[in-house]
């Protein structure tokens, strides 16, 4: 700033020095003025817009501080019920020797058994049970369970049905001719 006064006098010190007329100097300076007045206007003018202008981004960015604020609590609560560790899964239970229906909390998967409360049986549980049972090549309990129950003697017919549906595609085979 003291350098921008330094300039500024030396210029005034060279009108003086240059312009003999005294009406000629006098006028010289008062344009002078009126320029250097026009240019500290023009510059409090961008200094004032520029000092809205950074009012405006400070409210826009508290604003948007706020925003981040609000979301990032969000996210840690959304964070905090997906990874939360809980100690125990509730797992509803139904007894294959009595039909009773528990709800049992289980602290882990690693347990292969729990105790019916009902008939105190010990039931067997299975945590990785597929409904596809391809890959044991009917080895398993499931698969053997299935071969039990479609040989055991309530699927099967009495000889008397078979016959009458042996009779019943005749039947429907003399209609078609």
């Amino acid at each position: 700033m003291s350098d921008i006064k330094g300039k500024y006098k030396k210029i005034l010190d060279d009108l003086e020095n240059n312009i003999k007329n005294p009406e000629d100097l006098i006028y010289t300076k008062e344009k002078f003025m009126e320029l250097t007045l026009i240019f500290m206007d023009i510059i409090d003018r961008l200094t004032a817009l520029t000092d809205a202008r950074i009012k405006e981004i400070e409210e826009r960015q508290e604003e948007i501080n706020s925003r981040i604020s609000s979301v990032q609590s969000m996210v840690d609560e959304i964070e905090g019920d997906i990874y939360e560790e809980d100690d125990g899964y509730e797992f509803e239970i139904v007894c294959p020797y009595c039909n009773y229906e528990f709800t049992t909390d289980m602290a882990d998967e690693e347990r292969d058994e729990i105790k019916c409360p009902n008939c105190n049986n010990i039931i067997e549980l299975d945590w990785n049970q597929e409904d596809d049972c391809s890959a044991c090549a009917g080895n398993c309990s499931h698969c053997y369970e299935d071969e039990v129950a479609e040989e055991s003697s309530e699927y099967k017919t009495s000889g008397k049905e078979e016959k009458q549906e042996k009779q019943d595609e005749n039947n429907e085979d003399d209609e078609d001719m």
